[in-house]
Formats: structure tokens, sequence, C-alpha cells
């Protein structure tokens, strides 16, 4: 059976969120590392999955954009705030906050984890975040009724330099690594983490470009579209199925061997 159209409606329901692929040269060469968090096995979608930080767009992430010159229903801009506050939040690692020193870091991180305002920390200290540092490249919406329904944009940065051990935040995750997109696929491979549907196709993007730079180059020679997967019969087989035109060099794989949520 030939590919089909993946639907480009968001659902009604669907949370909008932003997710960070966080790159960095790895110490021994070879193809950059990749920041990645395990979800704790209490949390609702994704239990015990490896994933890139991130989470759902708050609506302080809008104040925060709207002052940063986006308008106040663009969405892209306050995914890109929330993609660097959630990153902090979750690991303690502040990207896009050229300004903010690595020694105050923690008490950030701990107040805004406290209910505190990203919109009001930046106005008190006169700073801004570097929005503009990352890079675009894809627009996630599975929509499976087994699982909470996510409209996520993914945007790829160079770490930024620190000298803090990073943690998780434990409510959410339990472990924090660093690793490279192939090796990560072979660990999922051999059963040593779990990878859901939408992070092995990201990954397997991913591991086709050497670094960061490699990786922006490839990201703007295809448009950020929106990815509905869709199931379609092949050869007998049900498989789950994304676009072929966005870069990725996987598109389908057996419905019965992928993990949705």
């Amino acid at each position: 059976m030939s590919s089909s159209a993946s639907p480009s409606a968001v659902p009604d329901n669907a949370i909008p969120a932003a997710t960070l692929v966080i790159m960095r040269p790895a110490g021994g060469g070879g193809p950059d590392e990749i920041l990645l968090v395990k979800r704790s096995t209490t949390m609702a979608f994704a239990a015990g999955a490896v994933v890139f930080p991130g989470g759902r767009i708050d609506p302080d992430d809008h104040v925060v954009a709207q002052r940063h010159g986006f308008a106040p229903d663009d969405v892209e801009g306050a995914a890109r705030v929330a993609a660097l506050r959630e990153t902090l939040e979750e690991t303690g690692l502040a990207v896009g906050w050229p300004a903010l020193a690595d020694q105050e870091t923690g008490a950030i991180r701990q107040a805004l984890l406290g209910g505190a305002l990203l919109s009001d920390m930046l106005a008190s200290r006169g700073e801004r975040l570097a929005l503009e540092s990352l890079v675009p490249f894809a627009r996630w919406c599975p929509n499976f009724k087994e699982a909470r329904t996510f409209d996520t944009r993914f945007y790829a940065v160079a770490a930024p330099p620190h000298g803090h051990e990073l943690t998780v935040e434990e409510a959410e995750h339990s472990h924090i690594f660093w690793a490279s997109a192939g090796d990560t696929l072979a660990m999922a491979d051999r059963g040593d983490v779990s990878i859901i549907f939408p992070t092995r196709r990201n990954l397997e993007r991913l591991a086709q470009a050497d670094g960061f730079a490699d990786f922006s180059a490839h990201a703007g020679d295809f448009p950020v579209e929106l990815v509905t997967p869709w199931i379609e019969e092949r050869d007998g087989r049900a498989h789950l199925c994304i676009p072929d035109h966005l870069g990725y060099p996987v598109t389908s794989e057996p419905f019965d061997r992928i993990r949705r949520g």
C-alpha cells in the first residue's frame, strides 16, 4: 500500500509543548553527545522512557516571548521559552541565558520549581534569553487514544559551558546522561533503555549528523511540518508511518514493535 498524507490538523485536546536537543562535542571525538533524561516510572506519559528535556508551554512563556518581540498569540516564541525553561527545571542546565552565572543556576532553578515566574526573574535582572540560538527542526503531534496528546515543537541547540553537575528533577525523572544519538539507539536495540516512537525517529535523524553545525545545516534543508503518524498496512502487517519528505531516514515501523507513550 502506498503512503498516504499525514493528517494536518491538531487535535482539540492536544497540549502545546516543546523539547530541546542539546548537543556537545564528545570528549573522545566522534559524533556529538546529546543530553537525555529518563522519565520516572510513575509518570502518566512515557513512564520510564528516555527522552529529550522539555514539557508543556505555560502561560508565562507567552509573556516572556512577547517581551522578546513575538506576537501575543505566537506559539513559536512561547515554545522556545518553554524549551529553555523546562530544560533548566529538569536538568539544571541554563541554555540560552548567557547572563546567568554558573553559581546562580541552582537558586534560579529551585525558584522556578517553587512557582516563581520566569518573566519576573528576567525583568528584575534586566536580562534577555537568546531565543534565536535555538534551531527548529520538527513538530510532532502523535494522536494515540491510550496516551496524552502533545503538540510538540523540537529545537536543537549547542550546549553552553557549565561547571556544575547536572541533576534530574526527581518528581519527573530518575536519570540523566549524555550519549550520541547512535549510541542511544544501540542501547534501545539491546533493551538497555526504552524510547517512544517520536524519540526514536528523531534520534535516527540526529544520527545522520556529526555535530551541531552539521545538524543545523540539515535542519535548514527541510520544512518544519506537523507530523501526525498514521497506521498503514504493508505486506499484510500494520505499520506506523510518517511523511517521507522531512529528513527522516526511517519513516515507518511495524506497529507491534513500537512504544507509543
